[in-house]
């Protein structure tokens, strides 16, 4: 059962709940707003665990107390926000995503929260609830599809093992609309992002390139949006000889998916192309990978899946801007017909490129994805891919690496993750990086060895993307997470699906 974010106007000392959120920042001694209210109700309880040092603030810090019938609700939550200066609508989301998991392995099957941030912490309301269904969406998100008993183990929660609703509880009445609708638009951007992580999440032997053809369908038929999926022979007469390189080892059939958004359809020089990397499963061909940790290599989809999941927020938030999606998805196997070190291959646009690794397969697909985009005369290029472990090396997993021709549009993503509370890092794309990948025998090389792997990978990609403005998303490192912290959990992140949304609605309002 899904969880359903609600608003109501009223007295959250009065509400009936099971349980009630409340806040305090760091170094508050006697709390105001809704917390203080609820303090004075329970005879100052909030403030004498202040007092006595139990209750600090602090970020991440939760403290439960029973009510003991003094109130209607049975059990208050105090969520530390952290210090004041440091408040933004990222507190908001960690507080939430942790308050969800820590009153789901209570049992507490509903509770409340007055909306965080909203007033005092400087967020309007419409924030303030976004961030609040993010947080607790993203949070209780759980992936057990696989476990024959069917639930999620010790973090399994109520009677049924989920939360169902979440109520938030506001006095000033006038503000409910605002709130109500950043639920709604964070209800759709989590959802989206919850998509994109099962798919990652999903084993190699179902989430192969039809699979994600058949998902990118389901999507499309459920908001609207225009559907081409182009199979190996149409790409063999586009001359895509990067792509089909990389795909002529595996068994499984090769999908380039195009989904297609009109938003503004009498202008079509307003638009925006995502191009995600879909390897279901990257054994790194001939350049065989080590075994250890191979099974993560189902990840190699991430960017295609992110993009998937923007294009089903972006039709259902329907932002005024033409938006298509390219997904180019297939497995890279050491298959009797695969390619091998050495090898030279065509892209669409005529340029060769001299295989040196297999395993650097996912600048290959993304090569000719990016002609194809602008052979549809998109303008402005946003590439996503698990491409370099080089990026988690530069970067680790703290923020998605960015590079690209147009410093506007990086700015304009930077924008687009601030909102969304992802947080990316440009790297330079010097002419002396182009050295590395020159060839003796093509035009390029697909890889420039140990030096500035991120980046010369990029290099490569910046070939194809010609004279659009374009920027590179490397997420290697942020595609997955390896605990549970905030809105994130272990597994799958769904990054940058909410970035890539936002970004579309930014441009669109001109901003």
């Amino acid at each position: 059962m899904a969880t359903t974010i609600k608003v109501t106007a009223g007295d959250a000392t009065e509400f009936d709940t099971p349980a009630l959120v409340v806040n305090l920042f760091q170094g508050v001694t006697h709390p105001g707003g809704g917390t203080g209210a609820v303090d004075r109700m329970l005879g100052g309880a909030i403030s004498q665990l202040i007092a006595d040092g139990e209750i600090k603030g602090k970020m991440g810090e939760l403290t439960l107390i029973h009510t003991i019938e003094r109130i209607p609700t049975r059990r208050v939550v105090v969520a530390g926000l952290g210090k004041s200066g440091d408040f933004d609508t990222g507190a908001v989301r960690r507080v939430s995503g942790d308050v969800a998991r820590f009153l789901r392995r209570k049992g507490v099957g509903e509770y409340a929260t007055i909306a965080h941030g909203a007033g005092i912490g400087g967020l309007n309301a419409a924030e303030s609830a976004q961030a609040i269904a993010e947080g607790t969406l993203l949070g209780l998100y759980k992936f057990d599809t696989y476990r024959s008993n069917g639930n999620g183990g010790e973090d399994a929660g109520g009677p049924d093992g989920e939360v169902q609703t979440v109520t938030i509880v506001e006095r000033d009445a006038s503000t409910v609309n605002d709130l109500t609708a950043g639920v709604s638009v964070g209800t759709v951007l989590a959802e989206s992002t919850m998509l994109a992580r099962d798919l990652v999440n999903h084993p190699a032997n179902v989430m192969t390139p039809t699979k994600m053809a058949e998902t990118a369908q389901q999507v499309a038929e459920e908001v609207g949006l225009e559907l081409d999926v182009m199979d190996r022979d149409r790409m063999r007469e586009h001359g895509m000889g990067a792509f089909l390189g990389v795909a002529q080892g595996s068994e499984e059939p090769p999908k380039l998916i195009v989904m297609s958004y009109r938003g503004d359809p009498d202008n079509p020089e307003n638009n925006l192309g995502l191009v995600g990397k879909g390897i279901t499963f990257d054994t790194g061909g001939i350049s065989l990978k080590p075994a250890a940790n191979m099974e993560a290599m189902k990840g190699d989809m991430a960017g295609g899946a992110s993009v998937i999941a923007a294009m089903r927020a972006i039709g259902s938030l329907k932002p005024r801007i033409n938006v298509t999606g390219l997904i180019a998805a297939t497995e890279n196997m050491p298959g009797g017909r695969a390619q091998r070190p050495g090898d030279v291959v065509t892209a669409m646009n005529g340029k060769t490129i001299e295989v040196i690794n297999t395993d650097a397969e996912g600048r290959l697909v993304l090569a000719d994805t990016l002609c194809y985009a602008r052979s549809l005369g998109i303008t402005r290029l946003v590439d996503v891919a698990t491409l370099t472990g080089a990026i988690v090396v530069t970067l680790g997993k703290a923020c998605t690496g960015m590079m690209g021709n147009s410093s506007k549009l990086a700015k304009d993503l930077d924008a687009a993750g601030e909102r969304s509370g992802e947080r990316f890092w440009e790297l330079p794309m010097l002419e002396d990086y182009r050295e590395l990948i020159r060839s003796d025998v093509a035009d390029m090389k697909n890889t420039g060895g140990r030096q500035a792997g991120s980046i010369t990978a990029a290099m490569l990609l910046r070939e194809f993307a010609e004279d659009a403005d374009w920027v590179h998303l490397d997420i290697a490192g942020t595609s997955t997470a390896s605990s549970n912290k905030g809105h994130l959990v272990k597994g799958a992140t769904g990054v940058p699906t909410r970035t890539l949304a936002q970004l579309a609605i930014n441009l669109a309002d001109g901003k």
